[in-house]
């Protein structure tokens, strides 16, 4: 399914726009936060494609990029030329997979049930408007906490967001993990509305820029381009690194639309 639907396209040696990629944030930078991205979205990704080399990068687990991405008879690697899920830990080159490791390797069971039972305790002693389930996503490249519960529907996202705003809940227990683990060697990262990753310091979304690189060897191609776009690329935001880095081009977006926009007018698309 994915070589076929990529081979309605011109090769990546071949597309038109040469030593370019533009690269992409999920959340509310091709999607609504967790949900999916419109049909407008899609048709412009895929005239882009046309044009150059594209690729997703998310922090979040690859299930959650082909629910909101993909379809139930289109794959995501199939509509994408690199997918990149939990920063490149999982990663897709043209519908293959490429090179991983995990982060409970990196860490090792003792500190990982430690850091474990800390976020627990924590969260166990703030009252919240709602607290929801799952409070910590474990993934292969870091874990994600959720102080109200990534089982919050879309309306308790916003409520909590919100609350967020004016209480620093994922600030504050952000400083706490610095404070109570500051040997571990990890980075803390919020995004989106809920949330916030842990990983490897080094392990942020440049992560995958390594599978960028290594094409100049495998392929030929030396993306001298690589266009970034998200909107959490403030210091402190899941966005910020990649969006900063010198190997970027960072276009900080407010939104699916805005991002469309940019796109529209920095490769004359319609």
């Amino acid at each position: 399914m994915a070589t076929a639907a990529a081979s309605v396209y011109p090769s990546l040696e071949n597309r038109p726009i040469k030593e370019t990629i533009c690269l992409f944030d999920v959340d509310e930078t091709l999607t609504p936060a967790r949900q999916t991205a419109s049909p407008e979205m899609q048709a412009l990704l895929s005239q882009l494609r046309h044009k150059c080399a594209i690729g997703y990068i998310s922090g979040s687990d690859f299930i959650k990029q082909q629910e909101q991405l993909g379809s139930s008879s289109v794959s995501v690697i199939s509509l994408f030329d690199f997918c990149f899920a939990e920063n490149g830990l999982n990663a897709f080159r043209l519908g293959k997979p490429l090179a991983s490791t995990s982060f409970i390797t990196w860490l090792g069971e003792e500190k990982y049930q430690n850091l474990v039972n800390f976020v627990l305790r924590y969260l166990a002693d703030i009252r919240l408007p709602r607290k929801r389930g799952t409070f910590i996503e474990f993934r292969k490249g870091m874990i994600n906490i959720s102080p109200v519960g990534r089982n919050a529907t879309i309306e308790e996202r916003n409520e909590f967001e919100a609350y967020d705003n004016v209480h620093n809940i994922r600030k504050t227990l952000v400083e706490a993990l610095k404070k109570e683990f500051p040997d571990y060697g990890l980075t803390y990262s919020i995004g989106g509305k809920i949330s916030f990753d842990v990983f490897p310091t080094g392990w942020d979304k440049t992560y995958c820029l390594q599978h960028l690189e290594a094409e100049k060897a495998s392929s030929g191609i030396d993306y001298k381009h690589i266009h970034f776009f998200g909107d959490k690329c403030m210091p402190g935001g899941n966005d910020y690194e990649i969006f900063s880095d010198k190997r970027t081009i960072g276009h900080a977006v407010e939104s699916p639309e805005h991002t469309m926009k940019l796109l529209k007018e920095l490769f004359k698309l319609s």
